[in-house]
């Protein structure tokens, strides 16, 4: 082998197909499309599933369960990473969990679960605790601070609603 033949043929830009500029650009006549037939005809589309007319590989594979769009994502942290990584008397935020990276990823709420032990008086401020974790952080001294959650577009609304008329009375 050449070394200067390793690269022979190889274009780093393809150059676009110009389609219909006649027989002498190589695309002539019936522009790539072929001779007669549905895909020959201009505006002719099918569907991105579509398989000649067999049954759609999407229709045949059966369908399971429910994916709910609007649930909120919730991360987890136990009680035992927790403890790992902070020391006595340290304030435990949404924060300082992503920082020390035990809360990863997006998230709308963080769940604390009581797996492992906790040795260490800390003040721990989540969305959600599990029984067990509130237990065990209460023997060892530490507090619970529960952070709320997203609040629903429809409670937006009504307090939105709720501002207005106060406004109008207050007129």
């Amino acid at each position: 082998m050449i070394i200067n033949d390793v690269h022979r043929g190889i274009r780093k830009n393809k150059k676009r197909r110009r389609i219909g500029r006649g027989i002498g650009s190589g695309h002539g006549k019936t522009a790539g499309r072929g001779h007669k037939g549905q895909g020959s005809r201009a505006g002719s589309s099918n569907h991105p599933t579509f398989q000649g007319g067999a049954m759609p590989l999407v229709r045949r594979i059966p369908k399971r369960g429910f994916n709910n769009r609007w649930a909120l994502r919730v991360a987890v942290v136990n009680l035992g990473q927790i403890d790992k990584v902070f020391e006595a008397g340290e304030e435990v935020t949404l924060d300082a969990l992503t920082a020390r990276n035990l809360a990863k990823g997006h998230f709308d709420l963080l769940k604390v679960l009581g797996d492992g032990e906790l040795t260490k008086q800390l003040d721990i401020a989540a969305h959600r605790f599990s029984r067990s974790a509130v237990h065990k952080i209460e023997k060892a001294g530490g507090k619970t601070v529960v952070l709320p959650g997203k609040t629903p577009v429809e409670v937006k609304k009504r307090q939105r609603r709720a501002e207005k008329r106060a406004e109008k009375r207050a007129e």
